[in-house]
């Protein structure tokens, strides 16, 4: 626990913008689950009930919290109908009510089973935003062992002063339960920047810094806090200078922040002008306001894999093409780009004749998993093309390392179109095909690949954990995450170089495009395409709009001439004065 001395934390910032105030210290410690105790089979069936009304009271409340939330979170509606969907989800219920009447045991431990099976399925899921919804899962849980226990935790509504949160961790229901009037923001000791409780913060604006690890041992109840969510800092008992010093700060961001997003809808064109195009990444439907809101010319990435996620069954053709067009004809005149399924067979339930693997980052996953289940393929693809008659979709294949895996899926992609043609469905025959380049042997044949695809997007991600060896959620080794080095950045400019070779478009979708700070060095790269997430998207445009192509181009000769991250990161800000990505 805290004294009077100034001190500081260092976590993840999640939601932007500067706050001093007091701290709430909110008990959100999870229920502990300690014993297993078998039970007879006269108590089965009781048992039995006794989860499904705790199911059922968790439903109730969720759908209560959803008919009353606060207008600036409406559009994020479909993150509690996530949680409702998890409730309803057979790997949780139904498979908790088989092995209550299997292994006759309690519910609570029956419950933890199943979290326990669904949490190593995601363990092995290589997309950082995707292991994330694993959290979903979990907080849905905690509910149901919460009224198995009899619980009820203090409701954050309740709250009636200017406070900051603090709490182990928050979940999406907890967020939304905040009094906006009097939560100035918070920070937890858990999370990360792409879960739903910090896309929730974004909505509503509250500053906030997760993954802190130690906030609430550190900080009482009632300590003056100083949060900055740009950085990610914490101050503790902040001192009377340092005090001003942020107030200075908050009044430059704020102005700075309503500023840029006035001008959101501006193009984001270069000083000696250079246009670039600017799109937003979603993972459904409800997204894409917030992307137009913000000023996206489109949508550079649509993930597909949540309809597959939230289900024991397969979906259905329908289902995803009722999914892709409400996206196309939402988005229309505006592209949007739909990236097949980026999974492997260890992520479903059904009675797929696939063996365990070692290692599935590696393994038979997204399009490798796609060529080989030909009909999960082609369903996808049916309901994509079925969609592209309703806007303008792009289609795009994940995880390409070679020309081979081009072929192939195109060769399904035209079996498909000749089956629409046959059954006289409508479709757009001169739809636009292009491949994620995120392995290394992709970027080494990218000359080779552009011959056979309409466009490239890069993603930085994924490209840089395997170039560089790197898993960057292992805390031991994620310093050495660096999107800085010689070789990320030598691989870059060998993909734009030959997709301008072949005149095909080139973009660019991981982390590093929704960086100001990397604006200056994508553009010298080469890069004309962006996406990002929508809350990105002002402060991106406003950098790209200060800076000349020229100049950032000639830049790029002189970082090439550099031999290590570190130096390139000090060249950046040497030469722009900003703190580099």
């Amino acid at each position: 626990m805290n004294n009077d001395t100034t001190s500081r934390l260092k976590g993840i910032p999640a939601s932007p913008g500067i706050i001093l105030g007091k701290a709430r210290v909110i008990d959100r410690s999870r229920v502990k689950i300690l014993y297993q105790y078998l039970i007879n089979k006269k108590q089965v069936n009781l048992e039995v009930e006794r989860f499904k009304e705790a199911v059922r009271a968790a439903k109730e409340h969720i759908g209560e919290l959803r008919g009353r939330m606060p207008d600036p979170l409406k559009a994020h509606g479909f993150i509690l109908d996530t949680h409702l969907m998890i409730l309803d989800d057979s790997m949780l219920s139904e498979a908790t009510v088989k092995t209550i009447l299997e292994e006759k045991i309690n519910a609570e431990w029956a419950l933890k089973r199943s979290v326990q099976r669904i949490q190593k399925l995601f363990s092995q899921i290589e997309d950082t935003y995707l292991r994330e919804r694993v959290n979903d899962v979990e907080n849905v849980a905690q509910i149901i062992l919460r009224n198995l226990a009899g619980k009820e935790p203090a409701s954050l509504s309740e709250i009636n002063e200017r406070v900051i949160i603090v709490a182990h961790d928050l979940s999406p229901i907890d967020t939304s339960e905040m009094n906006i009037g009097k939560v100035m923001g918070f920070i937890t000791d858990v999370g990360g920047r792409t879960s739903h409780t910090a896309i929730m913060a974004q909505a509503m604006k509250l500053p906030a810094v997760v993954g802190l690890e130690s906030a609430t041992q550190a900080i009482a109840d009632g300590t003056l806090l100083i949060v900055d969510g740009h950085t990610g800092e914490i101050i503790i008992n902040p001192d009377d200078d340092t005090i001003i010093e942020y107030q200075e700060r908050q009044i430059a961001h704020e102005k700075h922040a309503s500023s840029i997003l006035r001008l959101s809808h501006l193009p984001a064109e270069t000083l000696d002008h250079q246009s670039l195009c600017i799109k937003a990444n979603i993972e459904f439907p409800e997204e894409v306001a917030l992307a137009l809101d913000h000023g996206a010319e489109g949508i550079g990435l649509y993930r597909t894999e949540f309809l597959y996620l939230r289900n024991r069954d397969l979906p259905s053709e329908e289902e995803m093409f009722e999914n892709y067009r409400e996206v196309a004809e939402i988005i229309a005149p505006k592209p949007v780009t739909i990236r097949t399924l980026d999974l492997g067979g260890d992520k479903f339930s059904s009675t797929l004749p696939l063996g365990r693997e070692m290692n599935p980052a590696l393994g038979l996953r997204a399009i490798r998993f796609c060529l080989r289940e030909k009909t999960i393929f082609k369903n996808q693809l049916r309901a994509i093309l079925r969609a592209s008659a309703f806007g303008r979709v792009r289609l795009m294949f994940p995880m390409i390392s070679g020309i081979q895996e081009v072929l192939d899926g195109r060769g399904i992609l035209s079996e498909v179109m000749t089956e629409l043609d046959r059954e006289g469905l409508a479709y757009n025959p001169d739809i636009k095909v292009g491949i994620m380049i995120e392995i290394p042997s992709a970027v080494t044949v990218a000359d080779l690949l552009a011959r056979h695809v309409d466009f490239f997007s890069i993603g930085t991600n994924d490209l840089i954990q395997y170039a560089l060896a790197i898993d960057r959620i292992n805390e031991h080794v994620a310093y050495m995450y660096q999107p800085f080095h010689p070789a990320i950045l030598r691989m870059i400019r060998q993909v734009t170089l030959a997709a301008g070779e072949a005149g095909i478009d080139v973009s660019l979708c991981g982390e590093m495009a929704g960086d100001p700070a990397c604006a200056g060095l994508l553009v010298g790269l080469g890069l004309r395409e962006l996406s990002m997430n929508a809350s990105s998207i002002p402060g991106v445009k406003e950098a790209i709009r200060s800076l000349s192509a020229e100049e950032a181009v000639a830049d790029i000769e002189e970082i090439f001439k550099l031999s290590t991250s570190q130096e390139v990161r000090e060249f950046m800000n040497r030469k722009k004065g900003l703190n580099a990505c």
